[in-house]
């Protein structure tokens, strides 16, 4: 199936959307679309006002965000159109998400080929008993690693270790794979060690979020599996990320998430916490002046800055999804730098949004008005030395993983009609080359 019927399918849902609207409402549908953006827009104002301001300017920023949908949709409901508006809505919606299949059919096959690796003679797991609301406990991980024959080196969370240093104690013990069940910041440290000695290394999904493991296509709802690495595995290379001389899997976070994170009122109540502290934070008030840097592009005070271990797709409404790929030999970056409200309500655009940088570099640098600037790696709040110098390793980690396991989400390319429509026309008949005599 090469996607042509479904770009059909695509092309006829976008013009019923159109002829409904014609159709049923005539020249009112270039107002009801008018007014439909409109209400959008003052409701992104809205929201930037509920950030980024206190005290009555919030509350108007609240009622603007909750007011502005719902005044929409009673002048459709006046004007007896809700129900065009809505199957209009839905047909322009089914056209785009089989549009962009379409294109996804015309994708090869994701990934490359891993190779079997012999199972390890001394595997050392490392694993954090409160990780995940203690997944290491309801899964019985340390009975069932040491049945596979690892060691198991279970941290006490009464007394603080360095991870780092178990690592490589355990290397030099002859330990010939390390592991991790617990967070992303601690899969991190002992992930830059296997790196350093050379050894694989074995992510178990035991944390809060799991992304590393998201992305390496594990199954973060029984970690257990991810055992099998030990006996039935496979194995592949990936990059690492570094932000100065601190490792990330994931991403490193400077700005204004990472400055809340570090509040101490934060991890009792996070959206009070954050509530208090965005306003300054957005307007400027309140932490170091960001400038950044990466390839070709200079970015001069961003409100918060995202640097990742390879792209983040960005398909996902939630705006940090997945990584199709570890293995690309390049940084991703996404800056947000939104100072007023005209500039939030552009936002909804998108990723062509005037307020988002998106970029791939091989390195990113990340300055400030300050000697140190709060950052967030793998979720763990740190303090680093400016300039942030961010860089990538190429395939610095070998990773173990079991043969067997959900993979990764192939993700949606993004729509271009087009190419819809290239595709929709295409008769099937395969244009035989001319034969050279």
């Amino acid at each position: 199936m090469d996607g042509r019927w479904t770009a059909r399918l695509a092309l006829t849902a976008a013009a019923a959307a159109v002829l409904v609207l014609l159709g049923f409402a005539g020249l009112q549908s270039l107002a009801l679309v008018g007014l439909g953006a409109a209400g959008l827009a003052v409701a992104a104002v809205g929201l930037w006002w509920l950030l980024s301001r206190k005290g009555p300017a919030r509350v108007l920023g609240l009622v603007l965000t909750v007011a502005a949908p719902l005044a929409v949709l009673v002048l459709y409901v006046i004007a007896g159109l809700l129900w065009v508006v809505l199957v209009s809505v839905i047909l322009w919606a089914l056209a785009v998400s089989t549009g962009r299949a379409a294109l996804a059919a015309q994708t090869g096959p994701a990934g490359r080929p891993e190779p079997a690796a012999a199972p390890a003679a001394h595997p050392y797991l490392i694993m954090n008993p409160r990780s995940g609301g203690g997944k290491v406990g309801t899964f019985g991980l340390v009975d069932k690693a040491k049945a596979l024959g690892a060691e198991v080196c279970v941290l006490d969370p009464a007394h603080p270790q360095d991870v780092t240093e178990l690592a490589r104690q355990a290397v030099d013990n002859g330990a010939d794979l390390l592991g991790v069940a617990g967070g992303d910041g601690t899969q991190a440290l002992v992930a830059g060690v296997a790196a350093e000695r050379g050894v694989p290394f074995m992510v178990i999904s035991a944390g809060t979020r799991n992304h590393f493991a998201m992305d390496l296509g594990l199954d973060r709802e029984d970690p257990s599996t991810c055992l099998e690495a030990l006996t039935d595995g496979v194995e592949r290379r990936v990059d690492l990320g570094y932000a100065g001389d601190r490792i990330f899997v994931n991403n490193a976070s400077f700005g204004a998430y990472a400055a809340v994170v570090q509040s101490p009122a934060y991890r009792a109540d996070k959206a009070r916490t954050t509530l208090e502290m965005l306003p300054d934070l957005l307007t400027h008030h309140s932490g170091p002046h960001l400038a950044v840097r990466a390839g070709g592009t200079c970015l001069d005070g961003p409100q918060a800055v995202l640097v990742s271990n390879n792209p983040y797709r960005m398909d996902d409404p939630a705006g940090l999804g997945l990584r199709e790929r570890l293995d690309s030999g390049v940084l991703g970056m996404l800056g947000v730098k939104v100072d007023n409200a005209a500039q939030a309500a552009w936002m909804l655009r998108g990723r062509s949004g005037p307020g988002l940088t998106s970029l791939s570099a091989r390195d990113v640098v990340v300055d400030a008005d300050a000697p140190v600037i709060q950052a967030g790696v793998d979720g763990e709040a740190v303090t680093l030395p400016t300039p942030v110098h961010c860089r990538i390793e190429p395939r610095a980690l070998r990773v173990r993983l079991p043969r067997h396991r959900p993979g990764v989400p192939r993700g949606l390319p993004p729509m271009n009609w087009r190419r819809v429509r290239r595709l929709a026309l295409r008769t099937g008949r395969a244009t035989a080359a001319p034969h050279m005599g």
